[in-house]
C-alpha cells in the first residue's frame, strides 16, 4: 500500500442500498469481492458504530459483513476529539443526529473517523438544494469541516472500478 493511498470511510447506506438494490450479490457478486479486496488493502473501512447499525438485523448482508475483510474502526480518544471538533465548528452540526430517528446516530462518527484518518466519506446522502438548519446531512457537515465526500457511483469512478457483465 502506498503511503499516499486515499482512504474511504463508508456510511451504512452504502452497503445497505447496494445489497438491496443495484449491486445485490445475485446481480453483481464481484462488487462484494472488490469491497473485500479494498478492505484487505486498507482502502476502505467502517466505523464500529456503522458495523453495529448494520449487524443488529440478522440478514444476508449481516452474514456477509461479519465474514468480510473490511476493517472495523473503534472509537478512541483521537476520534472522540474529532467528534468534539465537529460540534464545536458549527452549532447546526448537532442536527446531524435527531431525536426523531430521521438520522443515524452513526453519522457524526462517520465524519469523525474520516477526519481522524484523513479519509473521504462515501455516503448515499446528498446535499439538499435548500438549506433547512434542522435537517443537516453528512455532505453539509463534510463541506463545513473540509472533509471530502462522494456517493458510491463517484467512488466507483474514483477508484477506477470496472464492471463486467456475463450471462
Amino acid at each position: 500500500m502506498s503511503l499516499n493511498q486515499q482512504k474511504y470511510c463508508l456510511d451504512a447506506n452504502i452497503l445497505i442500498q447496494a445489497w438491496q438494490k443495484y449491486y445485490c450479490p445475485t446481480l453483481c457478486p464481484s462488487y462484494w469481492d472488490v469491497l473485500n479486496q479494498l478492505g484487505t488493502n486498507n482502502t476502505i473501512f467502517l466505523p464500529e458504530i456503522v458495523y453495529e447499525e448494520i449487524t443488529r438485523t440478522e440478514d444476508d448482508l449481516t452474514s456477509w459483513l461479519k465474514s468480510s475483510k473490511i476493517p472495523i474502526r473503534s472509537i478512541d480518544s483521537a476520534v472522540s476529539k474529532c467528534l468534539t471538533s465537529i460540534y464545536a465548528a458549527d452549532p447546526s452540526h448537532k442536527y446531524l443526529v435527531s431525536s426523531t430517528g430521521q438520522h443515524s446516530i452513526a453519522d457524526p462518527w462517520v465524519i469523525a473517523h474520516a477526519i481522524n484518518e484523513n479519509a473521504k466519506v462515501v455516503t448515499k446522502e446528498s446535499k439538499d438544494s435548500f438549506t433547512n438548519p434542522t435537517k443537516i446531512k453528512i455532505p453539509h457537515v463534510c463541506d463545513n469541516m473540509g472533509v471530502g465526500w462522494l456517493d458510491d457511483f463517484a467512488f466507483a469512478k474514483e477508484i477506477k472500478l470496472k464492471f463486467s457483465c456475463t450471462l
